[in-house]
C-alpha cells in the first residue's frame, strides 16, 4: 500500500494542466464509474487530475490511484487492496487498465457489494465491453467514454482561448454568429485546423510535435499486440494479420469492404475478418458507416470504413492522403459516440436521421442535396458560412 502512495505522490507532482473536456462532465458522486477511451486519450491523466485538484486538497477524503498492471496484482487481489485501503480510511479508489487484470468484473461487483462508503472509478481500453464481463455491473457502474482530443480543445491548448462546447442544433442555427465570434478571438483559424487534422487528436502531441506520427505509430502496435490480446485473448499471429487489415484499410479509406476478396488476401475466413473490423471500430482505430435501412448484426459487414481520425490518415495513409478523405474522416469522427451517423442516400452522411450533410472544398456547390429536408453543405477553408453553408472546423466544437 505504501509504494501505491508513494508512486501516487510522484505522477501527482507531474500531472499534465492541460484537462480534458469530460473532467467536468462526470458526475464523480456515483459509486462506481468507468471510463473507457483508446489508448493515448488521457485517461490516466484525468484520474490523476480528478485526485489532484478535487480530492487532494480535502481533509474528508483519501484518494488512492492504482494501474491493475502493477506486479503487486501477480500475488495479490484487488478485493484485498480494496479491503486493506477501506481500513485505513480509504474514500476513493481509482483503478488503471482494469483490462490488465483478469477477474475484473467479478472484484468490482464484489467491492460495490461488500464497501457502500467506497468510491470506486476504473479505465479500460475502449475495446472492453464493460457490461459483459463475467459478473452484471450495468446496474451497478455508470459509463463514459473519453474521445481524441476535439479542435475546440486543441484551440484551447495552442491559444488558451476557451471556446464554448456547442450542440448540434446551436451549430446548425447560429453557425454564422459563432463563426464570427471565433474568428475575432483567433486569427488565422484555419491554419490551426490543418495543424490539428495533422497531429491533434491525441493529447501527447504536446511532448513532442516532430516525433509525434511516431509515437502514434507505437500505439497502434500496442493496442493491436497488447490490448487485443488483454482484452479478447487474440493471438500475435492473429494480430499481424489484423495489423494488415488495418494497412489495407488505409490505403484506400474510405474503404469499402469485399470480404471475399479481402479474406482470400490476407489468409482469413469471413467470421474472422468481420470480427476484425468490429474489434477495430471498438479499438477506435476505424469507423464502420452503414445506411440506415440497413439492418447491423454481428455478421454484418460495414459499407464503409474510415479510419477513426485524420491523425491516422497521415500515419497509416502515407503518400495516398487525400483532403477529401480527411474532411469526411474529421466530420464522422467528431459525431462518433456523440450522435447516430449514417451514409446518405442524397449527400455523404445523415445524423440521427434527421439531418443530411454534404462535405467538400470552399468550391462545394449544394447540388447534390437539392430537394433533401434539413440538408447542409460543410465547406472546408471558409471561415464563416451563410444559409445552409457551414464550415467544416465549427464542427469541432462539439465536446
Amino acid at each position: 500500500m505504501e509504494d501505491f502512495v508513494i508512486l501516487q505522490e510522484q505522477l501527482l507532482e507531474n500531472v499534465s494542466k492541460e484537462q480534458r473536456y469530460l473532467l467536468d462532465e462526470i458526475d464523480w458522486s456515483n459509486r462506481l464509474i468507468g471510463i473507457k477511451g483508446a489508448r493515448g486519450s488521457g485517461k490516466t491523466t484525468l484520474l490523476l487530475q480528478q485526485i489532484k485538484h478535487k480530492l487532494s486538497k480535502s481533509l474528508e477524503t483519501e484518494p488512492l490511484y492504482v494501474s491493475l498492471d502493477n506486479l503487486y496484482f501477480l500475488d495479490n487481489t484487488l478485493i484485498s487492496l480494496a479491503q486493506d485501503f477501506v481500513l485505513r480510511g480509504g474514500t476513493h479508489l481509482f483503478l488503471d487498465e482494469v483490462h490488465k487484470y483478469p477477474n475484473w468484473s467479478r472484484e468490482l461487483k464484489l467491492i460495490y457489494d461488500q464497501f457502500p462508503n467506497l468510491k470506486t472509478v476504473f479505465t479500460s481500453s475502449s475495446i472492453l465491453e464493460i457490461f459483459k464481463g463475467e459478473s452484471d455491473l450495468s446496474r451497478r457502474a455508470v459509463s463514459y467514454h473519453l474521445k481524441e482530443l476535439s479542435f475546440r480543445e486543441y484551440l484551447f491548448f495552442e491559444t488558451n482561448r476557451n471556446i464554448p462546447k456547442i450542440s448540434l442544433e446551436e451549430l446548425l442555427t447560429n453557425h454564422k454568429e459563432i463563426a464570427k465570434k471565433t474568428k475575432g478571438e483567433i486569427a488565422h483559424v484555419i491554419k490551426y485546423f490543418k495543424e490539428y487534422l495533422k497531429h491533434g487528436a491525441y493529447p501527447y502531441y504536446l511532448e513532442n510535435k516532430e516525433s509525434y506520427i511516431q509515437k502514434l505509430n507505437q500505439t497502434i502496435s500496442l493496442i493491436l499486440e497488447i490490448d487485443l490480446n488483454a482484452v479478447e485473448n487474440i493471438t500475435y499471429q492473429d494480430s499481424r494479420k489484423i495489423k494488415k487489415l488495418l494497412i489495407a484499410i488505409a490505403q484506400s479509406a474510405p474503404f469499402t469492404p469485399n470480404v471475399s476478396k479481402l479474406s482470400e488476401r490476407l489468409g482469413v475466413q469471413r467470421a474472422f475478418l468481420i470480427n476484425a473490423i468490429k474489434l477495430l471500430n471498438r479499438a477506435d482505430l476505424v469507423m464502420e458507416l452503414y445506411k440506415p435501412t440497413k439492418g447491423v448484426g454481428a455478421l454484418t459487414k460495414p459499407e464503409k470504413l474510415f479510419l477513426n481520425n485524420p491523425n491516422l490518415v497521415y500515419a497509416l495513409g502515407k503518400d495516398n492522403t487525400e483532403i477529401g478523405t480527411l474532411r469526411e474522416t474529421f466530420f464522422v469522427n467528431q459525431m462518433k459516440h456523440l450522435y447516430e451517423i449514417h451514409l446518405a442516400e442524397k449527400g455523404d452522411f445523415i445524423i440521427d436521421r434527421t439531418y443530411t450533410f454534404e462535405i467538400g472544398g470552399k468550391n462545394k456547390k449544394t447540388k447534390q442535396i437539392s430537394g433533401t429536408p434539413n440538408s447542409f453543405v460543410v465547406r472546408d477553408d471558409m471561415e464563416v458560412g451563410s444559409l445552409n453553408i457551414i464550415p467544416l472546423y465549427l464542427f469541432g466544437f462539439l465536446y
